[in-house]
């Protein structure tokens, strides 16, 4: 039972090797998926989130549903579809969105040196994940679609809806991340006013 308990005491005390972890684990995430943005593959991918986000779909250029009718599979190329999704406009806005999320992967890295830049970035990401959990409501494809088996709808999540799911630990990580940062931050901060308030008794 000592040793038993040995292990929690250890496992306890692992809170900060966790943030470290998640931290890392946010910028590997963030960075790797938003490279594979220039990827076209990864482009139409994101297609139905975009297409039917009320928020986002006026970046595409052709009409609302249509893309169904070009959906190349992974690994699939049918040129009439990629000449689709070039007037679609579905490379171009892919490519805006992959830089922005390896900047806020990289903005999360930078928690060493500016931890109060690093904070920004994981809000963001925060954000970011809220916005990816929406496509759980605007999107019909993240759920089983009704072709014959009486297993489709709501909650049977499709591979695009397990997707999408996943994003809800992002966001968690996003938080604890975010609120290291912060401390780290205001503990430098408190430290240099200390070390300003002790300068001007010794001038003054």
């Amino acid at each position: 039972m000592n040793a038993f308990n040995k292990l929690f005491e250890i496992a306890s005390r692992m809170d900060q090797v966790g943030v470290t972890l998640t931290r890392i684990g946010l910028v590997v995430v963030l960075v790797w998926i938003g490279g594979l943005k220039v990827y076209k593959y990864e482009d139409e991918g994101i297609v139905p989130f975009v297409a039917n986000s009320p928020a986002m779909s006026f970046f595409y250029h052709q009409p609302a549903g249509e893309y169904k009718q070009h959906m190349n599979k992974e690994g699939e190329l049918v040129p009439a579809n990629r000449e689709w999704h070039e007037k679609n406009g579905t490379y171009v806005f892919a490519y805006g969105l992959g830089s922005v999320i390896v900047l806020y992967g990289v903005l999360i890295a930078l928690h060493p040196v500016f931890p109060r830049v690093s904070a920004a970035g994981s809000f963001l990401v925060f954000v970011m994940s809220l916005t990816t959990l929406s496509f759980l409501v605007t999107t019909p494809e993240t759920w089983v679609p009704s072709l014959g088996s009486a297993e489709h709808g709501f909650p049977l999540l499709s591979g695009a809806g397990r997707l999408v799911v996943k994003d809800a630990i992002m966001m968690g990580a996003a938080v604890v991340t975010m609120a290291d940062s912060a401390k780290k931050y205001l503990r430098s901060r408190a430290a240099s006013l200390q070390v300003a308030a002790e300068q001007s008794l010794v001038t003054a």
